[in-house]
Order: structure tokens, then sequence, then C-alpha cells
């Protein structure tokens, strides 16, 4: 391939995440923005960031720029989310917690929390459609389904018992260690394996953890006094978490899986190499 073809390759590579991020980006920009600058008073900042966040999926449904799909992936990780945010910011646990006021918002946790998981659902969503995602060896939907509920199970479970996510990691590498995702940027389809890509998102989702607490839109225990970088370890967390969005969408997605064979051949139709699960 000719270098120009390579840097225009990679132009509209990184075009087509930036427009799969859009959702994610708006709430990043606005906490950044309300971080340095918010002037409204008798609005909460938390209150605002929920109003923005719903306004701008309104506007991302009328324009058409989200499909009804994608909007119901993203109301199903806000309820997933809060009930998750509801146990770990409690005072018995108290893993992270929201440090301004709000009216909007259950218990410890404000109503905008779930849009920044609803955000890593959101980027899945339309990425799997703006890639044209295809796979080889992926496990089976039931297979899968266990694996991310023991994953859930465990955000829970471990305040309490052993933490076995190491043991989860086990069961993933064991499960997708011969998965490839195979995504399509103009004509051909180019891929790398499903363990390194769910890597790569949950680090810049950690990136953007830090840029979130630094703009105190949470906190964590260590990070009251004064703000700390998150620590590296909580991209397993997040990797986990990772698996456990990329399943959820996977369940209103049809998984069409690319043979050894034709994933070599571009020019073959898709549809005539999809199997539905």
């Amino acid at each position: 391939m000719k270098m120009r073809n390579v840097v225009h390759e990679l132009w509209l590579f990184g075009l087509k995440q930036a427009y799969a991020c859009m959702f994610g980006g708006f709430l990043l920009a606005v906490m950044i923005l309300t971080s340095f600058w918010y002037p409204i008073e008798g609005l909460h900042r938390y209150d605002f960031l929920f109003l923005a966040a719903v306004a701008f999926q309104i506007f991302l449904l009328i324009t058409k720029l989200e499909t009804p799909r994608e909007a119901i992936v993203i109301v199903v990780f806000h309820v997933v989310a809060t009930i998750m945010e509801l146990f770990k910011t409690s005072d018995g646990i108290g893993s992270w917690s929201y440090p301004d006021e709000f009216v909007f918002g259950i218990a410890n946790v404000p109503l905008f929390a779930g849009f920044m998981y609803s955000a890593v659902g959101s980027y899945i969503a339309r990425i799997w459609r703006i890639f044209n995602f295809e796979f080889s060896y992926y496990p089976s939907k039931t297979a899968t389904i266990i694996l991310v509920s023991l994953i859930y199970i465990n955000f829970f479970t471990h305040h309490f018992f052993w933490d076995f996510r190491w043991v989860l990691f086990g069961l993933t590498v064991f499960m997708f260690y011969r998965t490839h995702i195979y995504f399509r940027i103009i004509k051909s389809h180019r891929h790398m394996p499903i363990l390194l890509g769910w890597f790569l998102v949950a680090l810049f989702i950690w990136i953007a953890e830090n840029i979130a607490t630094y703009t105190n839109i949470w906190i964590y225990p260590n990070q009251v006094s004064e703000w700390n970088m998150v620590p590296i370890t909580k991209l397993s967390s997040w990797y986990l978490l990772m698996l456990l969005s990329f399943v959820l969408v996977s369940l209103v997605n049809n998984i069409r899986i690319c043979s050894a064979d034709e994933s070599r051949r571009p020019e073959v139709n898709a549809s005539s190499r999809s199997l539905h699960h």
C-alpha cells in the first residue's frame, strides 16, 4: 500500500472514531468547560450536565446522527450503571463520591452519572455500525452473557468476598484469544485481536476518567484533599466494564462471523458471509 493511501486511511479512521465518540466527547467538553466557568445561578452544575446530556441526545435523534437502536443502548446502560453507582456511592461502601449538590438524582447519585457509562455504550454501538464489524472465532452469545454476568456481580460482591476479577480475566483470554475484530475503513476490512482492541478503548476511558476527576465531577477517597492521578490499576476495572459494554451492545446487533479464508477477500459481499447468532 502506498504511503499516501496509508495516511488517507489513518485520517479517515481518526475521523470515524471522533464521530463515534460524539456523545462522550460532548460530555467531556461540557465537564471541562463548566469546571472553569459556570455562570448559571439557581441550577446546580450536576443538574445542568444532566439536562445538557438529555438535550444532546434529543438533538442526535432529531438530526438522525443517532439511530433509535443506539438510543435504546444508552437507556439500558443508564439503568445498569445507575444501579451500580447507587451501590458504589452508598455510605457503607464509598468507592467514590459526587462532591457537589444536585436535584436530579437518587440517593448519592446525580442522574447525569449514568450518562457517563452510556457514553461508552453509545461509542460501541456507533463504532459497530460505522466500521461494519465482523468477527472470527467469536464465542457463543450464551457464553459471553454468562461471563459478563459474573463480571457485573463481581463489581458488587468483591466488597464482601474474594475478588475474582483475575479469574474473570483468565476466562476472558480463554474465550477470546483467537477472536479477531474486522473493521472496514474504506473498502477492505482490517483486523486486530479483540483483546487488544478492548485494552486500547479501556486506556482511553482511563484517560477520560483522570480528566473527569480533575474537573471534580466525581472523586475517589484519595482525591478529597487534593487531586491525584487515578491509579493505573483502575485499567483492570475499565477493561472488564469494556467487555460488559461490548456484550450488552452485541445483544442488539448481529454478530457477523467472518471465516479465515473470506476475511482475506474484501471483494466478497459481507451479507454472503454473515452468520446471525
